[in-house]
């Protein structure tokens, strides 16, 4: 009896020690845009590759060394930084910075799913609008639109920063949903919804700031919308609300607004630049993008995204 208890006590100890090992591995690690594409029920080809790939790996991918903020992963598990073409410091003409980056993985959240965007610059080049780096140096007469695409329902704003310092919407738009900014997922919206904007002999940096929530964010929809005729809402449940209407022309959002929230969901977010020295996987375009994605999966997520627009 006590000659099976002296070996019968360590198989049990070791299998003990197996199994919280087991328990404790790290998850695998994602880039941002496959963290955008596991939010959908059926991924993008662009996106599948990379995600089964890591989903079969033995071990978690090893996180890519840190690299300047313009610097992204490549489009596998495997790290791989592209090389920016900047100064050698990492800056960008006239000091604007494109991606305020804090970190390239993270694992997938535990409940829930990732809330991301992304979003392409177009510049006119004859009659079609092309793909362009974020990092784009500008001229005058250039004619760009820029596309913006979420991972899920939710409630997108978009401001641009004029000469004054002070911010004017842009999405939402009379011109698009009657001013609606509750978005579909994996729909594209393009702004300017129907024209361009033209760059002008003035030099320097257009400003634009994109904040793609889960709900409402109160503050901007309170300076951006207005009852219709100040209308009281309706005694009735079954009653329509009163429709709001995008204040445009009077509406100015004070930079200390977008300099809050920028400070106050900036800080978990995962950025990815896409560009044509990504190596594409054999069913991918390539394609200049950048995704921004919060992995929390947390009901209230939000994304902020700062484009900063080099005109010389």
């Amino acid at each position: 009896m006590s000659y099976t208890s002296r070996f019968t006590l360590p198989l049990c100890v070791t299998g003990c020690i197996l199994a919280v090992a087991a328990q404790e591995a790290p998850k695998p690690q994602l880039t941002a845009r496959e963290l955008f594409y596991s939010a959908a029920s059926e991924p993008a080809p662009a996106a599948k590759a990379p995600k089964k790939a890591t989903a079969k790996a033995k071990a978690p991918p090893k996180k890519a060394p840190s690299a300047p903020a313009q610097t992204a992963p490549g489009d596998q598990p495997p790290p791989r930084g592209t090389t920016p073409q900047h100064d050698s410091a990492g800056r960008l003409p006239l000091g604007a910075s494109v991606i305020p980056a804090v970190a390239s993985t993270a694992p997938a959240p535990s409940t829930g799913t990732a809330l991301g965007l992304k979003y392409t610059i177009l510049r006119r080049s004859g009659s079609d609008m092309v793909e362009v780096p974020p990092d784009t140096v500008f001229h005058a007469g250039d004619r760009i639109q820029f596309s913006v695409q979420t991972n899920g329902p939710g409630y997108l704003y978009i401001v641009s920063q004029g000469s004054s310092g002070t911010w004017k919407p842009m999405f939402p738009s009379i011109e698009v949903e009657d001013g609606n900014n509750r978005v579909d997922g994996w729909h594209t919206y393009t702004v300017p919804p129907k024209s361009r904007m033209l760059f002008d002999e003035q030099t320097g940096v257009e400003k634009i700031f994109i904040v793609f929530s889960r709900e409402p964010e109160t503050d901007l929809e309170n300076m951006i919308y207005s009852l219709q005729g100040n209308q009281p809402h309706p005694a009735a449940q079954d009653a329509p609300k009163p429709k709001q209407m995008v204040r445009v022309a009077s509406l100015n959002i004070d930079d200390s607004t977008v300099g809050r929230l920028r400070t106050t969901y900036s800080r978990d977010l995962i950025i990815e630049r896409v560009d044509d020295k990504t190596p594409a996987d054999k069913s991918d375009k390539q394609e200049s993008a950048v995704y921004v994605v919060n992995p929390s999966g947390s009901s209230d997520s939000r994304v902020v995204a700062d484009l900063k627009l080099v005109h010389q």
